[in-house]
């Protein structure tokens, strides 16, 4: 009889701290153990961290190199020529590239715009690039980037870039709106990786045309004649209509292509390497390209997300997963990137 009443006790126990906190409940999807993500300090604000004493830090675990830095100019042994403006990975090498994936001046996973659809000034549109970022150092494999609530659309944001122990990034966004500053009701964000010289532009998933049925998935090998033309590839499910000016000057955010991703995940290829992006399914995030975004001959491999009827005060959460692998083939990549796309699907 004592047994059996410890063990109701230990299950309303258990019971009531999933209830406290939803997101750090462990779930099974398929027969991998999915494990919780992280929250930010700005989630968490009893994590300990220190403020980099630089604009940059090195992170490095399982043979992949990756510089995150915040919006600052930096220009040193390190990373040379690094424009202001442009945070996330300034620089990322591994699966045997000594090469920087992305372009030197620049970054990739860079949180580009802020909008909400309505027209407004070229520097308001890109307040990540302005607004003052802090690099907070949690641990040797972990760095974020805190921006306190922005001028215009005061969105508070902190980004955590985590090397995973077999050198994927993992990036949690937590964001939180202090305002009710956005005009049509729905935040959106935009995050921009820009590619040193690949071969080609072209990005690779697993999708169909518009109006398909799921019999019709195959894989898609997208491109985008000019900046702004078939850029956009939402989910096959995903009928959002986001209200927006006419003149809206953002053309990648809007223009839909004739294609529909069926899988939350894409590839592009530079060399023999590719760069993975994976995503949780419930974040609804749209696939989306450019074949100049960094300049001739480099091209931007992005992706959206947005948040609609948004609270103001209420927490808000993205998880992506990035990878660079040795490609062999597409059914190798699958392979190679299961476990972190089960992962990301169960939580």
């Amino acid at each position: 009889m004592r047994s059996r009443i410890l063990l109701i006790l230990a299950s309303i126990l258990v019971g009531t701290l999933l209830q406290a906190d939803p997101e750090n409940r462990p779930r099974t999807f398929g027969v991998s153990r999915v494990v919780p993500a992280k929250g930010t300090t700005l989630s968490n604000p009893s994590q300990r961290y220190r403020v980099a004493d630089k604009p940059y830090t090195i992170l490095r675990r399982a043979g992949v190199e990756a510089v995150i830095v915040d919006n600052q100019a930096v220009d040193d042994a390190i990373l040379p020529k690094h424009r202001a403006g442009y945070s996330g990975v300034a620089a990322l090498r591994g699966a045997g590239r000594k090469e920087n994936f992305f372009v030197p001046a620049v970054a990739g996973l860079n949180f580009e715009h802020i909008h909400d659809g309505t027209v407004q000034a070229t520097k308001v549109l890109y307040e990540p690039r302005h607004a003052p970022m802090q690099l907070r150092l949690i641990d040797d494999h972990t760095a974020e980037l805190y921006q306190a609530p922005t001028p215009h659309f005061g969105l508070e944001s902190c980004q955590r870039y985590q090397l995973l122990e077999d050198g994927t990034i993992e990036l949690t966004i937590d964001c939180i709106p202090r305002r009710k500053t956005f005009r049509n009701g729905y935040i959106g964000l935009f995050w921009a990786s820009y590619i040193n010289q690949p071969k080609s532009g072209a990005i690779h998933f697993k999708g169909h045309g518009v109006g398909e049925k799921a019999e019709k998935k195959r894989w898609i090998e997208a491109t985008s004649p000019k900046h702004g033309t078939d850029p956009t590839h939402p989910a096959w499910d995903d009928e959002r209509v986001f209200t927006h000016d006419k003149a809206f000057p953002l053309s990648l955010a809007f223009n839909l292509s004739k294609v529909r991703y069926r899988e939350p995940w894409y590839y592009g290829l530079n060399g023999d390497v590719a760069f993975v992006q994976m995503f949780r399914p419930t974040d609804r995030v749209r696939l989306t390209q450019s074949p100049s975004g960094g300049g001739t001959g480099n091209p931007a491999w992005d992706f959206q997300f947005y948040i609609t009827d948004y609270a103001v005060g209420k927490r808000y959460r993205m998880v992506m997963r990035a990878k660079l692998l040795k490609f062999t083939s597409r059914d190798a990549l699958e392979r190679d990137t299961a476990k972190h796309r089960r992962e990301l699907g169960g939580r």
